[in-house]
């Protein structure tokens, strides 16, 4: 009697006569002889099994590392798998297991995380040549996970904050030297500028001066250089009494205010212009040698 049954996509029946293996029965539908059975069926699917590893690393840091292993049955050794192994996924657990305590107490904590490609490379290596005996194929290795504890990862936390606010400080300060030094430049600069102005503008009042008194000398002919600068001086005092009335932030100023006063004020200024030409060096010139003082003459003579 011939019996008819039907086999999944991506499966594999493995079919049995008196309990002994027969042959394998692919997708679809197939018939078997009354004396037949079907032992078990194969999944062909790619499965992925998640093994989470507890390890120490070289400076002595426990870890928790997750692989993700990536396997499958080979459509040629499906006999193998079948048989041989009773618990596939106990077996990649403990390869993984051993693969991972092997290697990682090897590699510091901070190399951990640069290194799990080749901690993945090291454990699918492993296991491919030991699975495919199996029946099994190693598709990929892959490291999912690494979680160090948590104090420790507390601690990274604050290693890497206090160098990022070194470096922080560090850009800090170089900018505020950087807009203090532009600040002190722009200042010399500027009092260059104002000190070359100030030297400009008492150059055009002598000029200036020097010229009203020349026009007003021959203007009005006979007038001495000490009436112009008393006029001069006049007019420039009326002109600080204005702008300093015009001036909204000006402060209440006590000033005498007479004619007399102002004849004073001249006569300082002048004193002052005569004694700075006084202390100015002279060349030294030959000079005579000065008469004897005449002696007064004696009592009832004649002068």
């Amino acid at each position: 009697m011939i019996l008819p049954f039907t086999v999944e996509q991506q499966t594999a029946a493995v079919i049995t006569r008196f309990g002994k293996f027969a042959r394998i029965a692919g997708p679809g539908l197939n018939f078997r002889l009354w004396i037949e059975g079907v032992a078990g069926r194969v999944n062909l699917r790619v499965q992925q099994l998640d093994v989470k590893v507890e390890t120490k690393t070289e400076d002595n840091v426990f870890v928790h590392v997750t692989v993700a292993v990536q396997f499958h049955v080979l459509s040629e050794r499906i006999y193998e798998a079948f048989y041989k192994l009773d618990n596939p996924e106990r077996q990649i657990t403990s390869f993984v297991f051993d693969v991972v305590r092997a290697r990682v107490p090897r590699i510091k904590l901070d190399d951990v995380f640069e290194k799990k490609d080749e901690i993945a490379d090291a454990v699918k290596a492993e296991l491919a040549e030991v699975m495919n005996g199996f029946g099994y194929g190693i598709l990929k290795a892959l490291v999912t996970d690494i979680e160090p504890d948590a104090k420790v990862k507390t601690a990274m936390n604050e290693i890497n904050a206090a160098q990022r606010l070194r470096v922080a400080a560090s850009e800090k300060g170089e900018a505020e030297r950087i807009l203090k030094v532009k600040a002190a430049t722009a200042e010399a600069e500027s009092k260059a500028l104002e000190g070359r102005g100030i030297a400009d503008q008492r150059r055009a009042i002598v000029d200036g001066l020097r010229e009203s008194v020349e026009e007003f000398q021959h203007s009005l002919p006979g007038a001495t250089p000490q009436d112009v600068m008393n006029i001069v001086l006049l007019t420039q005092y009326f002109d600080m009494l204005k702008e300093v009335g015009a001036s909204s932030e000006a402060s209440t100023i006590f000033l005498p205010h007479s004619p007399g006063h102002v004849t004073e004020l001249s006569e300082q200024i002048r004193n002052a212009m005569l004694a700075a030409n006084a202390g100015a060096p002279r060349a030294h010139k030959p000079t005579a040698t000065p008469a004897a003082p005449a002696q007064p003459p004696a009592p009832g003579q004649a002068s």
